[in-house]
């Protein structure tokens, strides 16, 4: 399987305290900008530089349909999915907005969606197939269909570092994919399912109540274990968070940066980081998303987000408004006088 071929290492730490020393040494009280520190100190380590940069930043937005929506588990219905991407693709979408704001690359890919879709310039057709099966009777997809998804997944992540690309924001669209991370999420981080389920589009108390009763039934019918990802991954994901992962794992091997949104994204991560646990060194956490799951997986990742703006969107929203954030730690870091330079006595 292509998955094995990923190697994802811990950034060489020899240039850390140099890195640190540069930090510290900048006109300000030390630790005085906080986060933006430890994020100019991450992308110093991911690029083995005093002063790196952020070189053509692309938001990769995957979309996928869901088997599992035939069991009623959304509010919306399928055809939501294939109608988002043709709005990505007209620049009508939140996404589209705040990308362009940025002044961030979009790139749409079809990963799996119901609808054949005519060539356009600004969409990667990736098809896997027209949707994933119904993991409540059967599998999502097959051992070979998830490999492949990988394996596109790293392809586009090439094409893109091939154009000069070294920052990648990962976004999805699918109707029905919050109840895959949820099983993913169950699965992996040894929760029950009602620790993870959250309302996902929208759902009303019974609609959630209806979607745990389904998604328990789902996790005990499969009974997988949390030591095999790929396993998990072909029973419950989706094409789009599939090739996700195999995304996140080839630009992290590729020492690039991640910025990772939010609820679905973090349940294709888990999955990276089961595979590749080194990967979390090159990831920055945009946000803290407003669906039920994301705050515990960011504790079983143990990790920090930058924002927590009651986001739910999806799409890569959160990852495209943190991205200023990331951009200021490189800028302090690379323009921000020391106290030498500056001739600013220092605290005795």
């Amino acid at each position: 399987m292509y998955a094995q071929s990923f190697q994802v290492n811990v950034p060489d730490q020899a240039i850390a305290q140099v890195l640190w020393h540069k930090i510290n040494h900048k006109t300000k009280p030390l630790g005085a900008l906080g986060m933006l520190e430890s994020v100019a100190l991450q992308i110093g380590l991911i690029q083995q530089s005093l002063t790196p940069t952020l070189n053509v930043p692309t938001m990769l937005v995957f979309a996928g349909d869901h088997g599992i929506v035939e069991a009623g588990v959304s509010p919306y219905p399928q055809a939501v999915t294939a109608q988002m991407v043709l709005n990505f693709l007209q620049g009508g979408a939140a996404i589209n907005v705040f990308t362009s704001q940025n002044s961030m690359a979009l790139r749409v890919i079809d990963a799996g969606v119901n609808y054949k879709f005519t060539p356009n310039a600004n969409l990667i057709d990736a098809k896997i197939a027209l949707s994933t099966r119904n993991y409540l009777v059967e599998p999502a997809m097959t051992a070979a269909q998830c490999a492949l998804a990988l394996q596109r997944g790293a392809y586009i992540v090439d094409a893109q570092i091939a154009s000069g690309c070294n920052t990648f924001g990962f976004g999805e669209m699918g109707i029905g994919n919050t109840s895959s991370a949820s099983c993913i999420m169950s699965v992996l981080c040894k929760l029950p399912i009602e620790q993870c389920a959250g309302r996902g589009t929208g759902l009303d108390d019974a609609g959630l109540a209806y979607k745990v009763q389904v998604l328990k039934q789902v996790i005990a019918q499969h009974q997988l274990s949390s030591k095999d990802a790929t396993q998990v991954l072909a029973n419950f994901g989706g094409f789009e968070i599939a090739m996700m992962v195999g995304a996140m794992l080839q630009a992290a091997s590729r020492q690039c940066t991640l910025l990772i949104d939010g609820f679905i994204t973090t349940a294709a991560l888990l999955v990276a980081a089961k595979m590749q646990p080194n990967i979390v060194h090159y990831c920055v956490f945009s946000h803290c998303s407003d669906e039920s799951g994301h705050q515990k997986m960011l504790d079983f990742l143990n990790v920090k987000p930058l924002l927590r703006m009651d986001l739910r969107l999806g799409e890569g929203t959160g990852a495209a408004l943190a991205y200023p954030l990331v951009q200021a730690a490189v800028g302090f870091l690379n323009h921000m006088a020391s106290f030498e330079s500056a001739q600013v006595s220092q605290k005795k």
